[in-house]
């Protein structure tokens, strides 16, 4: 038998009657870590044995939660009256080596004893209460967490609208990495409380977490919510009420085929705001963008085809899957190498090969990005120029037929096919046409616009001017536009 016994968060005075009872029965007790404050206080007679070496290794902390497994497993095969494992806190919050040893007795048919301990929860929210954390009825959406876990991660998975009870911060650098991760969520300045065994709890924030050297083994950290509701659940439950019965009018006659032309207006008004290097506007753009795929599936969840969680699970699962130099064993050290895989990826994932190396293209690209994604595909596929001169050669080509063309229809069809060589031409130098081409637009508005200025401040009339006088005009304009805007 193995029993799995709880020291509690503190000194022996937190141990529960069962726990002390079974220690005073036993000879023998394998502690996770002798660095605990019950420990002094066993009963003396007990063989204390502990695991701290492994740690000491600097092995990663599955291999360690994995090797004292294995030895408690051994352990209680060697001995017919059973082990006693000891762990800080309740045996089933916050110990991974725990739920290790339960698996392996249940698949040896080994019995397990479960000997409850106080966790650190408890402890933690009575500190929490007594100061001004503002701490409220924990059932009411605490999240509790694993702060190792979370340090080894890159976002955290927490809803920020929650408060949030993160353990096992037991160093200075697992505050740092911890801080790290937290900060892809939270703002620098958010308030955190530091939560310690024997001391009142401390505020400071998020950006300060890692400049002090307060921490210990029985250190926790409390995350309080953002000050206004920022979760992707809120937005989610925001837009389903808009659908409700009670909701908006508006809201619930809209379809999928209605947001078409507004899904195409909020991805343009995305695109003027960086190219407008105006981040204020980004960041409104993208929630504009963003409304319309939440209302888009919550439209799919209410007719029961698929759900945001399907979305989300399905993007999850293809960006592992595409990204096997990350989360496999596959090397890509270019970006060249990346974009091979990925598209050698793609054709497996269809089961067959393309008709057509053009194939997936959406059709309503914009006429100058559809045709550099087509340029693209097909010197991919094999088609290809051999230098930008051989490029330039073909522009200058379907420039002789656009002037030598016979009629309008003719010249029409002949400058779709100037314009698909020069976006080809751009692509050569990795240009993007479609970008360089608003750019060109807002420049060629922000002069006219001068130039409409020049004209208005002299009292003259662009339709009654020379062409000369217009063209000094516009040579100002341009001089202007560089001065002020550094073109």
């Amino acid at each position: 038998m193995v029993t799995i016994l709880g020291l509690g968060p503190g000194d022996a005075r937190l141990l529960t009657r069962e726990a002390w009872d079974v220690l005073n029965a036993s000879r023998r007790v394998y502690l996770r870590t002798r660095r605990h404050p019950a420990v002094a206080e066993l009963p003396p007679h007990l063989d204390l044995q502990d695991f701290d070496a492994l740690y000491e290794q600097g092995a990663r902390f599955e291999d360690v939660y994995a090797a004292i497994a294995e030895q408690v497993i051994a352990a209680a095969q060697a001995s017919p009256e059973g082990v006693v494992y000891a762990v800080p806190g309740h045996p089933l919050v916050g110990e991974t080596s725990v739920y290790l040893v339960m698996k392996r007795a249940r698949d040896l048919g080994i019995p397990v004893r479960l000997v409850a301990g106080l966790s650190f929860i408890e402890p933690s929210l009575e500190r929490l209460a007594a100061s001004d954390a503002g701490l409220g009825d924990p059932l009411d959406g605490l999240q509790l967490c694993d702060g190792l876990a979370l340090a080894a991660m890159h976002h955290p998975p927490l809803n920020p609208d929650q408060p949030a009870l993160i353990a096992q911060v037991y160093s200075r650098a697992v505050a740092a990495d911890l801080k790290l991760t937290l900060m892809n969520q939270y703002p620098p300045l958010h308030e955190v409380w530091v939560v310690r065994e024997g001391t009142s709890p401390r505020t400071t924030t998020l950006a300060a977490l890692d400049h002090s050297d307060e921490f210990d083994h029985l250190t926790s950290l409390y995350l309080p919510p953002l000050p206004r509701a920022g979760s992707f659940e809120a937005l989610q439950e925001t837009v389903a009420h808009l659908r409700a019965p009670e909701g908006c009018p508006w809201d619930r006659e809209q379809t999928h085929e209605s947001l078409r032309s507004t899904l195409l207006e909020e991805a343009y008004e995305v695109l003027a705001a960086i190219d407008a290097d105006d981040l204020d506007a980004l960041r409104e753009e993208l929630g504009d963008l963003l409304l319309n795929v939440v209302m888009q599936a919550q439209i799919a969840t209410e007719s029961e085809t698929f759900r945001m969680g399907d979305v989300i699970a399905d993007l999850i699962a293809k960006l592992r899957r595409r990204h096997p130099h990350v989360f496999g064993d596959v090397v890509a050290n270019t970006a060249e190498q990346v974009v091979a895989n990925w598209n050698a990826i793609k054709q497996r994932e269809k089961g067959r090969q393309a008709r057509s190396a053009l194939d997936g293209i959406p059709n309503a690209l914009p006429a100058l990005a559809q045709a550099q994604k087509m340029a693209r595909r097909a010197e991919q596929a094999g088609f290809r120029w051999n230098s930008h001169d051989e490029r330039l050669a073909k522009v200058r080509e379907e420039l002789e037929e656009v002037i030598n063309a016979r009629d309008p229809g003719h010249r029409a069809e002949e400058f779709g096919d100037l314009i698909f060589t020069i976006a080809d031409w751009a692509d050569g130098y990795g240009i993007d046409i479609e970008a360089a081409a608003r750019v060109a637009n807002q420049k060629f508005a922000r002069r006219f616009r001068r130039l409409e200025q020049l004209a208005q401040a002299r009292g003259l009339s662009l339709s009654e001017m020379s062409g000369e006088a217009k063209r000094t005009l516009w040579q100002q304009a341009k001089d202007d536009d560089a001065l002020y805007a550094g073109d």
